[in-house]
């Protein structure tokens, strides 16, 4: 069981880095992600 988490977790991490074909796409996927959790947070902020 095991055995077949770790699979997809590789799996998983070669399909999700495979979309960034350089370090700088990779870069920018994770500004972009971070620029949505920030609006997130600002919004839930904003509601509190």
């Amino acid at each position: 069981m095991r055995k077949r988490i770790s699979l997809l977790l590789a799996t998983l991490a070669l399909a999700g880095l495979s979309g960034c074909a350089t370090v700088q796409g990779i870069g920018t996927d994770l500004q972009k992600a971070g620029t949505v959790i920030k609006s997130s947070a600002r919004s839930a902020q904003a509601n509190i």
